[in-house]
């Protein structure tokens, strides 16, 4: 997963994208980047690390331009090349940095027909560069010395035609405007919201409404699944469908895990579907043990579980304790790129309240489980508390198949939950007791708010792909985005 954002404003932009990004942060702490348009000129800046780093005061000022896109980045495939920091940038046609949320999976076809066919280099092993050059591919292809908003969607009906996986895109055309787009399935979140100023109507785009906030923007709608958005350097927009309809199948670890609760997903308060997720989980444990279930204190694994927890520790009529401190100044451990690192971070994020556990039948609660790795050590750290008894509960069902389409978790061997059962997991974190979420209550607990939603991308718990993969591709994808894999490529 990336945060992308970009704004067409009627005054300088750049200390609005870099606002913009720090909200976004938890999307991507391995690069940030910011593109502007400054007249006829490209203005770029980009680094490793996280946004407050890799800008300064004296870096945003130089960003001159009215128009412009940033990006904070998260190596689904490992790579932390500052090459791969985004925006990208081609010359021809026209001038365009793109900013690129998501994965595809047919990068390597892609790939060979840039080469082969549209005699087009792709410099770096990213995705997201594949995807800029066939859209500037298609530009030129459309190109009539004027660009118009119908070469643009016609340029993007053919991106749409050509690239299959999960993408939310932002390319900045320069001297005509920004055009946002998303993939025919909705699979990556984007947001469009509008604001009025002094100055007159200004537009921006984002990965999600909480960005939006910040900045004062009022979030319109979110960009329809294979629409394209243009906003031109004068401040005009246009909107076109530009692929054929398609199962409309937002991710839904977005609102499990991924996305700030206070974020608006295709109409769904992220907040209010994870208050529903902890509810459906209430009602599975009261099925499973009964009122007399013996918990004494619910304490959620910070940050992201904690919304879930409260109403669950409510319908459990049971308190929901803070039994565990995290320090902020640690990145999500999920999101790190290897094992060793993640393992080395757990203690250093989390420290416990002993008198919260002494003594007592805890049920900590998270958001999911992927590795197990910070689960696993958590439940240790109950114990060496005095708790009693640690029960854990994950208001995500099994995570058992890797993702394809933008978040790291593509190496089966790596899941826990993948090739064993409920009471093997169980075993393996060292529970006396483990509830998991099923799909179906997942699915309601989202759905719920938009009644429009009839579909998600729950691959990673039904493996089922939505965009379907070729033959052999999770198999090579397991190869390439091991931790092994990631572990030798940083050494190299």
């Amino acid at each position: 997963m990336c945060g992308i954002i970009g704004i067409v404003g009627t005054t300088e932009v750049a200390s609005a994208l870099y606002d913009g990004l720090t909200v976004l942060q938890h999307r991507g702490q391995d690069a940030a980047g910011i593109a502007t348009v400054d007249g006829a000129r490209l203005r770029l800046h980009k680094g490793n690390g996280l946004v407050r780093d890799v800008f300064n005061q004296s870096g945003v000022s130089k960003l001159h331009g009215r128009i412009g896109i940033g990006h904070c980045r998260y190596p689904t495939a490992g790579s932390t090349d500052m090459e791969e920091a985004q925006p990208f940038y081609v010359n021809s046609p026209y001038g365009i940095a793109f900013a690129h949320n998501g994965n595809l999976v047919n990068t390597e076809v892609l790939r060979k027909e840039m080469f082969e066919d549209d005699r087009r280099h792709i410099d770096t092993d990213s995705d997201s560069e594949v995807l800029l050059n066939v859209l500037a591919h298609e530009l030129q292809l459309e190109d009539r010395g004027n660009l118009t908003a119908e070469h643009v969607f016609k340029a993007v009906s053919a991106v749409h035609a050509r690239a299959r996986g999960g993408y939310a895109c932002l390319a900045l055309i320069l001297g005509y405007g920004l055009v946002a787009f998303r993939d025919p399935n909705g699979i990556r979140p984007l947001v469009l919201g509008e604001r009025e100023t002094v100055g007159g109507r200004e537009y921006a785009v984002a990965s999600e409404s909480v960005a939006l906030d910040v900045l004062g923007f009022k979030r319109v709608r979110d960009v329809e699944p294979g629409e394209a958005v243009i906003i031109t350097d004068g401040g005009q927009l246009h909107a076109q469908r530009c692929a054929p309809d398609a199962v409309h199948a937002p991710c839904i670890f977005e609102y499990v895990y991924l996305a700030r609760p206070d974020s608006m997903m295709e109409d769904v308060s992220v907040y209010k579907a994870r208050l529903r997720m902890g509810e459906k989980l209430a009602e599975k444990i009261l099925r499973e043990r009964g009122p007399d279930h013996g918990i004494d204190a619910v304490i959620p694994i910070p940050d992201t579980s904690r919304t879930a927890a409260s109403s669950l520790a409510q319908a459990l009529g049971v308190p929901m304790r803070e039994g565990l401190v995290k320090n902020h100044y640690i990145g999500r451990t999920f999101i790190m790129p290897g094992q060793g690192e993640r393992v080395k971070s757990v203690r250093r994020k989390l420290n416990t309240i002993e008198l919260e556990f002494r003594k007592k039948n805890v049920l900590l609660v998270d958001d999911s489980i992927v590795r197990g790795t910070t689960s696993k050590q958590i439940i240790q750290m109950a114990r060496d508390a005095g708790a009693k008894n640690v029960y854990f509960a994950s208001a995500a069902p099994p995570v058992r198949y890797p993702n394809v389409y933008g978040i790291d978790m593509p190496a089966t061997a790596e899941l826990i939950a993948a090739g064993r059962t409920v009471k093997e997991v169980e075993t393996e974190l060292g529970a006396d007791w483990l509830v998991y979420q099923d799909l179906e209550d997942l699915i309601w607990a989202v759905s719920d708010g938009n009644e429009d939603l009839k579909h998600f991308d729950t691959s990673c718990f039904s493996g089922e792909y939505v965009t379907g993969v070729e033959a052999g591709y999770l198999a090579q994808q397991e190869t390439q985005r091991s931790d092994a894999a990631k572990t030798e490529r940083r050494s190299a």
